[in-house]
């Protein structure tokens, strides 16, 4: 004969399963403590690195003359870090997919890759790191195979006050010592350093339209809270 239980099929409780989750949040709980300032130091050393990249870029360009209308590095500086207040001669910091086998004539840097149809990185194109002004005509070519973000860099030059350096007037630069007012060339500047403070501006977007139309100059105008800001130097 066949026996057939008759106890019922017990299953959990209110209680139990209250105590489950309750036990499951306190697991989680610890383990966000644990990983979040993990993640969030990655994330941190990957924004150094892209700062330090950019940076790096500020200072190589400022100083390397890709044509003759400069005399040296220091007078490029000195017209770049002037006018980079305004946004018709704004610094531009960005990267673009550069083709490899075709360079400019001038400045000797890639033509930018538009079309990536049967194209491989590292064969065919390779991502270059540029800055150039906005009234260059190359930005506006370059910015057909933009990669990534933008920046704007507003310059300001750091002059002695009571014996410590602080950010003198936008868009002029003048005796860091303080002795007379701005100068108009490096000819009238009497040191042999130009300092100042570069204010790194993510730009809120890539597209060509929007560094071609009227939107650039009041959003270029408008930001004020940079991404970060680094101390630098040029020398004659």
């Amino acid at each position: 004969m066949k026996l057939t239980s008759t106890l019922p099929k017990r299953g959990f409780t209110l209680l139990e399963t209250v105590i489950a989750i309750g036990v499951l949040a306190v697991l989680l709980t610890g383990f966000m403590v644990v990983f979040a300032p993990a993640a969030d130091g990655i994330r941190k050393s990957i924004n150094v690195q892209q700062a330090d990249r950019l940076a790096s870029t500020l200072e190589q360009e400022l100083v390397t003359l890709h044509d003759t209308k400069y005399k040296t590095g220091f007078d490029k500086s000195f017209e770049w870090i002037k006018g980079s207040n305004t946004a018709g001669e704004a610094l531009l910091v960005y990267q673009y997919r550069g083709k490899m086998d075709d360079l400019r004539a001038d400045d000797r840097t890639p033509k930018p890759q538009v079309l990536l149809k049967d194209k491989l990185p590292g064969k065919d194109y390779v991502v270059v790191t540029m800055m150039r002004r906005k009234s260059d005509p190359k930005f506006t070519e370059d910015l057909a195979a933009i990669e990534g973000q933008v920046y704007a860099v507003k310059c300001t030059q750091l002059i002695f006050s009571n014996g410590q350096l602080v950010t003198g007037k936008a868009g002029s630069i003048s005796d860091p010592k303080g002795a007379g007012g701005a100068v108009s060339s490096t000819t009238d500047y009497p040191e042999a350093v130009i300092a100042f403070a570069a204010d790194f501006h993510m730009m809120p977007a890539s597209a060509p339209s929007f560094f071609t139309g009227a939107a650039f100059t009041s959003k270029f105008n408008a930001v004020k809270n940079p991404v970060f800001s680094r101390n630098i130097a040029v020398r004659r």
